[in-house]
């Protein structure tokens, strides 16, 4: 089933990971107007630079621009990797890809996410890379063995080639291992005026319509390490629950909502119900009761004076098509009455 693959790793999001590293890789062919690489790494889900085969590296991050003055070596990898070393391993995986899957001309993309992530508790695998190929899975790397594993059929010829590649595993397992490790908590250090802040959310109740369910909806946290849930009597229960996904905002912080189905319950019993955010790193949770006067909508209840501007347009609707009716049947009469002078005529 095909999915959008930079998507579903960005949602793909552990409360239990206390930092992390990602780079996120596209290489495309057949698309106009767009570099055919693009790079962008990412440190507990923010944008710290972007850079791409049309020879462009951009920190978003002012303490990134201050980390490449202070380690120029830092910048070089950047240069090299998306200028030239990626590029040109992209490249040459999307035309054997192509071959592989008889494939010529149309758009096709190789996608790579990889990094490193600082748990809370220490665990032997922090290290990760997968490849996608036109929007699925395709082949990743277990780092206990350091072999490839096949996602799908088609990627078992790429699986034996890599394994094969004693140089190419080496490289990457040590990238994963030593390099990524490092850089992260470099990264961590100068950033630590905005990465390693927290903030709260404000939390609001929302329903569309009456018989739609109760959304609790939080924004404006930091860091993305949060879980929200519904709790019955005290107690965290699961039924007719639907959780979100943490998005990203505009501003660099983020946002997450979990939907309670309200339909099989009576509303004597809507206050045993409350919804609770927990932040990483923050002690106490917020919580917040179910109330039928807090819940925010944009739904409006039709009311007597709807109905008292309603029944005159109806009215004047009755009216309307009276007359237009009146009209037809007058001309047509008319109608009747030449074609009758024109016979008579002849």
């Amino acid at each position: 089933m095909k999915k959008i693959f930079l998507l579903l790793l960005f949602c793909q999001v552990s409360s239990s990971v206390d930092h992390s590293l990602k780079m996120f890789a596209t290489g495309s062919s057949g698309v106009t107007n767009l570099p055919d690489f693009v790079l962008t790494a990412m440190v507990d889900e923010i944008p710290i630079v972007s850079c791409d085969s049309n020879k462009k590296i951009d920190p978003k991050q002012d303490w990134m621009k201050k980390l490449f003055e202070d380690h120029p070596d830092q910048f070089e990898w950047y240069t090299q990797q998306s200028f030239e070393i990626q590029p040109n391993f992209f490249r040459n995986c999307i035309e054997t890809l192509k071959q592989l899957f008889n494939q010529s001309g149309g758009i096709h993309t190789f996608q790579m996410m990889s990094g490193y992530e600082l748990y809370d508790e220490k665990r032997d695998v922090q290290g990760f890379i997968q490849f996608g190929y036109d929007g699925e899975n395709f082949i990743s790397l277990d780092l206990k063995t350091s072999t490839w594993i096949a996602l799908i059929p088609e990627a078992v010829i790429t699986k034996e080639r890599w394994d094969a590649d004693i140089v190419f595993n080496q490289y990457v397992v040590n990238v994963l291992t030593q390099i990524f490790p490092e850089w992260l908590m470099k990264y961590l250090e100068y950033g630590k005026s905005s990465l390693q802040r927290t903030e709260l959310p404000s939390v609001s109740l929302l329903q569309k319509t009456p018989s739609s369910p109760v959304t609790c909806h939080a924004t404006g946290f930091y860091p993305y390490r949060a879980i929200m849930f519904w709790r019955k009597d005290g107690e965290e229960f699961h039924e007719d629950v639907d959780h979100g996904d943490i998005l990203p905002n505009h501003d660099e912080t983020f946002q997450m909502s979990v939907d309670l189905d309200l339909s099989s319950v009576i509303p004597e019993d809507w206050r045993r119900y409350d919804c609770v955010f927990q932040l990483s790193g923050v002690k106490g949770d917020i919580v917040t009761r179910l109330n039928k006067a807090e819940i925010r909508t944009n739904w409006v209840e039709p009311s007597d004076m709807t109905l008292l501007i309603a029944a005159p347009v109806v009215v004047l609707g009755v009216v309307f098509i009276a007359v237009i009716t009146g009209l037809i049947i007058y001309f047509k009469k008319k109608t009747g009455e030449r074609e009758k002078w024109k016979v008579g005529l002849l």
